[in-house]
């Protein structure tokens, strides 16, 4: 089992090329990080939550951007997005922009996704909330010809395209992994229908005996093969047993949660894990 990293990246934190070079020299499998374009200051939609909705949300850094120093700073390193708020984002524009970044990394990013939680911060993107998983929906298949055909094309009831040309096409054959975030089993047909792998975290609705078998139950009731499924579960607890009931039941990638912090936190969380590793 691989274990990475997932941290939100802030422009008052650390570097992005810096932390990569620091977690891949750690022996760290990969680099995850969110997003969120912004954050509308009523903070209606984190308030129905019931969530105390922290600062860095509105301080991040794009993850490709971010992404992209991360890849030019090492060599081994995977990296990914965890999660991309694909409703909100255009679908030509997030191919390409995969597209480059997988082709100049040599084959090593990882797209997580998710429909998104913020209503306000959707609606200010132009998508509406009940919308977003019929439309993320269409906007991974139409990447996925983009990225797999030299004349791509698509004709849905979102997404609607007649043939282009988009190049570079992804090292990575047929095209980067599709994780789609999310604990239910919503979402987990979701993956079994569209995607390549499940992007849970642990809580009341998860945990990875419980998890990985409600996927194979619903991969076989669908007829998917489960060898081309995947699971990555992040914000994992960092102990050595926790890790143990992880890998045992086939979960390919845990993420470790660095803080949204300094230099100097982040570090010192970063060595702190390094003995979870042998």
């Amino acid at each position: 089992m691989h274990i990475g990293v997932l941290n939100f990246v802030t422009h008052y934190g650390m570097r992005p090329d810096e932390l990569g070079r620091e977690v891949e020299a750690r022996g760290f499998e990969s680099l995850f990080l969110p997003e969120h374009t912004h954050i509308p200051t009523s903070l209606a939609s984190s308030k129905r939550r019931g969530r105390d909705l922290p600062s860095y949300y509105w301080n991040l850094y794009d993850p490709f951007v971010a992404l992209s120093y991360a890849a030019a700073a090492t060599t081994k390193l995977k990296l990914g997005t965890g999660i991309c708020l694909l409703p909100q984002r255009d679908t030509f524009t997030t191919a390409k922009t995969i597209a480059s970044l997988d082709h100049l990394s040599g084959g090593r990013f990882i797209f997580a996704i998710g429909g998104g939680w913020n209503i306000e911060e959707m609606n200010n993107h132009g998508v509406a909330y009940e919308d977003r998983f019929p439309l993320m929906k269409e906007k991974v298949r139409a990447m996925k010809a983009i990225w797999t055909q030299d004349e791509a094309e698509y004709h849905g009831e979102m997404i609607d395209f007649d043939p282009i040309w988009s190049f570079p096409k992804p090292v990575q054959k047929p095209h980067p992994p599709v994780l789609i975030g999310g604990e239910t089993d919503h979402t987990i047909r979701r993956v079994v229908d569209y995607a390549d792998g499940w992007f849970p975290r642990p809580g009341p609705q998860f945990d990875p005996v419980e998890g990985m078998a409600r996927f194979k139950r619903i991969a076989d009731e669908a007829g998917r093969d489960m060898s081309t499924l995947s699971m990555t579960c992040f914000r994992v607890p960092a102990e050595k047993k926790a890790l143990e009931s992880y890998a045992a039941v086939g979960v390919e990638r845990v993420l470790l949660e660095l803080p949204a912090g300094s230099r100097d936190e982040i570090l010192r969380r970063l060595d702190e894990y390094v003995p979870l590793l042998g």
